[in-house]
């Protein structure tokens, strides 16, 4: 599906109804798409020559790693919070990391609890798959609307739900079906009922006892450049698209070093075996890679019958210039120095760590604020359609979020510290375990060895 054309399709829609909608302006459609395919090792810079060094992929990775590395997270309160639980602890956290790096690297995700039979599923929704239409004036979408296509033969059957505030704690959801040959466009709008498969959904719907619409909306953190009038989310490497574009192309300079100094033997053709049969010159066996048939004049002031190619390899300036490359990616991406770049290069001293991880550590915390209020918007999405579909006896529910900061410290010192204060007495044996062990100070005490337990 053409995202672009499909846009474009929606809001024609919606203004032939006299709605009066926000849409999305060309350069944010486009860098949307950008990222995606930069995501997808199909940056419009690749060629033959020019390679892709997975840099997109691998800064999104990274911040995607750091915000969920340490995450404890649940629900509890009742039997309806049980429920919920359940569900989030099923569906959502195992693969919660994985679908943060489609996130960070879109710009946008919306996390969407959709009732089905006996339950709820839930749908992780990248940026260039949803089509935001107004938000209102705190930034939150009031309008948004998602499509789902069938295809049936030579026609495209699309699904367009819409979903829009219609008062402070009320909703609506509307359903309608267009059919077309050409998948970038709506086509005619026809009956729910000519699709077997949607013969059961209600064409329109309202609602009430929820303040947003029912999903979460998590955006990366960083402050839009290509439209600072929309709410939406850029891509993490949105500031370093001109950087990695270069770096792909050092890249690729490096590989061809390594391929164009290759040693080679220059050989005169009249030296090789020629098979009449497979009208070809014969190579030693196994060494046609090392030699190279070169038609040579005979003769005195000609060149030698052999004659070897084997230039230096420029190694260490290429990679110094790839280097200092990802270390202007890593501070664009507000990665710690030295998570692409060569770690040996950088960080010298304790507090230039904690200076270079500082940045870091700050759009971390920023990100796991995002997606926590995302999750949160999830989670009462959830307990709604629960309550409207009687999926568990109602109740009170409490979501708890435990990140972690373990990127500001190095646990290997911390640990040696502590236990150098476990040795000369400034740390109790209870405590070093507890924090070890992930135990109660009571627990703790309780488990040590006969032994320690006595120590003071």
């Amino acid at each position: 599906m053409n995202y672009s054309a499909m846009y474009t399709a929606i809001v024609k829609v919606l203004n032939e109804s006299g709605e009066n909608i926000f849409s999305i302006n060309n350069a944010m459609i486009s860098q949307i798409d950008l990222w995606s395919r930069m995501y997808s090792n199909e940056a419009p810079w690749l060629s033959k020559t020019v390679a892709s060094a997975n840099l997109s992929a691998s800064v999104a990775f990274e911040h995607s790693k750091l915000v969920t590395l340490e995450l404890r997270s649940g629900i509890k309160g009742s039997a309806m919070a049980e429920y919920l639980d359940k569900i989030y602890k099923k569906d959502i956290l195992p693969i919660l990391r994985q679908k943060i790096e489609y996130g960070l690297a879109k710009g946008s995700l919306i996390i969407k609890p959709v009732p089905v039979k006996g339950g709820i599923r839930t749908q992780f929704i990248q940026a260039g798959r949803f089509f935001p239409i107004s938000f209102d004036g705190s930034g939150r979408l009031s309008k948004c609307a998602f499509t789902e296509q069938i295809r049936k033969g030579r026609y495209i059957y699309t699904l367009l739900e819409i979903h829009t505030m219609s008062g402070p704690d009320m909703f609506t959801i509307e359903n309608r079906v267009f059919k077309s040959t050409n998948d970038g466009m709506l086509g005619s709008e026809t009956a729910l009922s000519e699709v077997a498969e949607w013969v059961e959904i209600q064409p329109f719907a309202t609602l009430s006892g929820i303040n947003h619409l029912p999903f979460g909306l998590f955006c990366c953190p960083m402050a839009n450049q290509i439209d600072s009038d929309s709410p939406l989310g850029v891509s993490v490497y949105s500031r370093a698209v001109e950087h990695i574009r270069e770096a792909d192309r050092r890249y690729s300079g490096i590989n061809w070093e390594y391929e164009s100094t290759e040693a080679a033997v220059h050989i005169s053709s009249s030296m090789l075996k020629y098979n009449k049969d497979q009208d070809k010159y014969e190579y030693p066996e196994g060494k046609e890679r090392l030699y190279r048939a070169v038609e040579y004049n005979t003769g005195a002031t000609q060149k030698p019958l052999i004659d070897t190619y084997s230039p230096q390899i420029r190694s260490k300036e290429l990679y110094e210039g790839w280097n200092n490359q990802l270390r202007l990616i890593e501070f664009s991406c507000s990665l710690a120095y030295g998570t692409l770049s060569n770690p040996q290069n950088v960080d010298k001293t304790a507090e230039e760590v904690k200076s270079s991880k500082q940045r870091s550590y700050t759009f971390i915390s920023e990100t796991q604020a995002a997606l926590q209020k995302a999750l949160e918007d999830w989670c009462e999405a959830a307990y709604f359609w629960s309550r409207i579909y009687n999926l568990a006896p109602d109740g009170k529910y409490e979501m708890s979020f435990e990140w972690g900061d373990s990127i500001l410290s190095d646990p290997d010192a911390e640990r040696e510290n502590d236990r150098k204060d476990l040795a000369n007495g400034t740390l109790r044996p209870e405590e070093y375990r507890a924090k070890y062990r992930d135990e109660s100070l009571e627990d703790a005490l309780k488990n040590l060895p006969e032994a320690a337990s006595v120590i003071e």
